[in-house]
């Protein structure tokens, strides 16, 4: 990599016509908080094509069956407004699936037109039968932002409908973000062992990764009735350096309930491990378990098995912005130069985020914000990395400049296993650590004229 690629300028002239968009449709996000909710089902005000797409996109990442109703606009509706058609797609929800809970978000066409939705939804309620499902709305027009935004105003909606006040409870909240089943599953485990009640929102845990029985639409663990208790917990841990450009619910819970918030990156690498295990001896007032500090020492002995085949290396890294600049944190750690990230996200605290889990990346870091792929593959053309690390959008580029992929995120459409890809943690860590290893020694036998086999 030349020297002079190198600059910490956050790329802002990219607010043009995508040529390939780093980013989902918001209401993709708020879809998947949705569903992250024992009961609930997500339902589009707009086109039957948005809601294809959208689980489309889902079912092949999470290779799961995704059930996404829709108020299906026709040309009337789009004309003359959508009432009608809201309020029948919402009986015939409530009728087929009988759900606990029917979160509403906004599509590109109804909030052109300008539908209110708030209003349908009350005209929905004076005719609903008594004892219907709850109903949670949320405003996500796509050009609004990125399914990563999409996703955590669905998660402030769902905290400001449903928390109440009352007697304090020996619980603490989570709110992870957009993060892998897989990681779901191991948070509630961390918690677990240092003896704490958690809530976590949202929880697709097993809606998206659940075994063959049961339901495949309302499986998981997260409740109304538990999200209503969130305004009483003793804390709040959220997740996300790039938090803030809008409220969020760890703030709503902490303005409107007085629930102490933590705000911590995410736990990818042993730094901002050790940063959430530091959090949870607090509020528990227990030690680290000592098989969370047997996985620890394992990762630290990986990172000494591997070290030889990574130091030294080049990465470009791409995608949704927290987990881009806790990725970038976690090669540093490691002595790989994350040389680029690049994220389609606009917070406007990325270049900061990247620089606190990097810290001296100023003039060695390239951080673009509100990118597009396109400029990605021009860099790839330019100046190749050793390895490229993000989402399935990616691999057709990474091919073309003859660039490893490590798959990371958020769609991987092309492998099998997405649901089950576990990064956080000292275990997530370590399984992060074996995964770009291996993709980098894959790389050198394939590139080499006889093919090693022992390496």
């Amino acid at each position: 990599m030349s020297e002079a690629r190198f600059s910490n300028k956050t790329c802002l002239d990219a607010s043009g016509p995508a040529s390939n968009a780093c980013k989902v449709c918001s209401p993709l996000g708020a879809c998947l908080a949705f569903l992250g909710v024992e009961g609930g089902i997500p339902f589009l005000h707009g086109s039957q094509g948005c809601a294809t797409y959208i689980r489309r996109y889902l079912i092949s990442h999470f290779r799961e069956p995704v059930d996404i109703a829709s108020s299906n606009f026709s040309e009337s509706a789009a004309v003359f407004g959508g009432e009608q058609v809201f309020v029948t797609g919402m009986n015939n929800v409530a009728r087929r699936y009988r759900p606990e809970l029917i979160g509403v978000a906004t599509t590109c066409l109804s909030e052109t037109i300008g539908d209110d939705v708030p209003r349908l939804m009350a005209r929905y309620h004076e005719e609903a039968a008594v004892g219907g499902p709850t109903v949670v709305s949320v405003s996500t027009p796509a050009y609004s932002g990125t399914h990563a935004d999409g996703f955590q105003a669905a998660v402030l909606s769902l905290v400001k409908k449903l928390a109440v006040e009352g007697t304090p409870l020996d619980q603490v909240n989570l709110l992870p973000g957009m993060v892998s089943p897989a990681d779901l599953r191991h948070f509630q485990e961390i918690f677990r062992d240092f003896g704490l009640t958690v809530i976590i929102l949202p929880n697709y845990a097993n809606s998206l990764d659940g075994p063959i029985e049961g339901s495949p639409v309302f499986s998981t663990t997260t409740t109304v009735e538990s999200i209503g208790t969130m305004g009483r917990s003793l804390a709040t841990v959220e997740l996300g350096a790039t938090l803030g450009r809008h409220a969020t619910a760890g703030e709503f819970l902490r303005d409107h309930f007085g629930v102490p918030l933590t705000r911590l990156r995410h736990p990818v690498g042993i730094e901002a491990t050790d940063e959430l295990f530091a959090v949870l001896e607090r509020l528990s007032g227990r030690p680290t378990p000592q098989q969370c500090l047997a996985e620890r020492g394992r990762l630290i002995d990986g990172y000494v098995d591997g070290h030889k085949y990574v130091a030294g290396k080049c990465a470009f890294v791409y995608g949704e912005e927290d987990l881009v600049a806790a990725t970038a944190g976690f090669l540093a750690e490691i002595g790989v130069q994350p040389a680029v990230c690049l994220s389609g996200g606009q917070s406007g605290r990325f270049a900061e985020a990247v620089e606190i889990a990097v810290p001296g990346s100023k003039g060695v870091c390239q951080v673009m914000e509100d990118a597009d792929l396109a400029q990605l593959e021009t860099l790839l053309r330019e100046d190749p990395p050793d390895i490229l690390i993000g989402h399935s959008k990616g691999y057709r580029m990474a091919r073309n400049a003859g660039v490893p992929l490590l798959r990371l995120g958020f769609p991987i459409h092309d492998r099998v296993g997405a649901q089950r890809q576990l990064s956080v943690g000292y275990r997530g860590t370590h399984d992060l650590f074996d995964r770009l290893v291996n993709t980098c020694l894959e790389a050198k036998q394939t590139a080499s004229p006889v093919g090693y086999s022992y390496l």
